[in-house]
């Protein structure tokens, strides 16, 4: 009843100040995930991991013509650096084609702001469960159609939602759970899984030719490995950098890790393993030893004019047909 309520002063609203999707139903959500540093924690040892509380935000278009509307949904998973003004633009966008968004915050749910030049305070295991712990939420809400919820995210959070499509992963958190599409922008690709099962959902990667923090070669390599068994897709930009939709200038980080020179193999069981040694980074400190045969510092970031417009028309088309239809 209270979520009706809420819809009826939205519609009472709408009659004063504008159209059917111009007010916003937001919800802060809180729920169980847990700490797992490596993806085979969660496929070996989920049930042992230290617990953690994590939160996120919800906001949901109003659709007065239709007050028992169930909307779908795209979550959303930021990178090193938290939330950005270019991430928000998309989910605005998204709300506004009738779309509601769920903001993730697994850096602020644990008292962090960056992951830059060290990765290992939030790791993409972490954040690929809560990814699921969110959908698992949001599948319940009363106002969410469950069956159209969508994952995105930039950078880290692409990795998270590349790899969330990864099955030994998906079916060792919730088998039971499927999201509709899955849309990365300049994830880390230079992971080789051994096993190439994937979901069947759409998969699409946006990158950056000139990318040096996560760059686009292992992509383009990883999506011909799947291309004949599973739905998925790459879009290269050139002469575009890391973050090519950010609206502001190409800067450099000489702290972030640069992986230009990097592929690390990952096994069926989800460990990741150090070049030439084969030895699992299993913890933090093994990590460490592991980037030393690869990893050099400094990256370039920054907007390219051009991409940035493209990837946002890309965008809005590739929910509108993975959702909306």
């Amino acid at each position: 009843m209270n979520y009706l309520k809420r819809i009826l002063f939205s519609f009472i609203l709408f009659f004063q100040f504008g159209n059917s999707f111009s007010q916003i139903h937001e919800e802060l959500l809180s729920f169980k995930s847990a700490n797992p540093f490596s993806l085979n924690d969660i496929i070996d040892n989920l049930e042992n991991q230290e617990k953690q509380t994590v939160y996120g935000k919800l906001k949901i278009p109003i659709d007065t013509n239709n007050l028992e509307k169930k909307f779908p949904l795209i979550i959303g998973v930021a990178g090193s650096l938290g939330w950005a003004d270019h991430h928000y633009e998309y989910l605005k966008m998204y709300r506004e084609m009738g779309i509601a968004t769920f903001e993730l915050n697994s850096f602020n749910s644990r008292n962090i702001k960056s992951t830059v030049g060290s990765q290992v305070e939030v790791t993409t295991a972490s954040m690929i469960l809560d990814s699921y712990r969110a959908f698992e939420k949001l599948s319940n809400h009363p106002m969410i159609n469950k069956e159209k919820i969508s994952i995105t995210g930039w950078s880290l959070g692409g990795g998270v939602t590349l790899f969330s499509a990864w099955l030994p992963i998906r079916n060792a958190i919730n088998k039971d759970l499927k999201f509709k599409s899955h849309l990365a922008y300049y994830p880390p690709c230079f992971i080789e899984p051994e096993s190439l099962e994937f979901s069947d959902s759409p998969i699409h990667i946006l990158i950056g030719e000139l990318d040096n923090w996560t760059p686009a070669i292992p992509c383009e390599n990883l999506v011909k490995k799947l291309k004949s068994n599973t739905n998925i897709d790459i879009t290269v930009y050139e002469n575009s950098h890391h973050s090519f939709d950010k609206d502001s200038p190409v800067v450099r980080n000489e702290n972030a890790y640069n992986f230009s020179d990097c592929i690390f193999q990952m096994t069926d069981d989800g460990k990741i393993l150090m070049n030439y040694l084969n030895i699992p980074m299993s913890n933090s400190f093994l990590q460490k030893i592991g980037f030393m045969f690869c990893v050099s510092r400094g990256v370039d970031f920054g907007g390219n004019p051009t991409s940035r417009k493209k990837s946002f028309i890309f965008s809005k088309e590739f929910m509108r047909r993975t959702l909306l239809y």
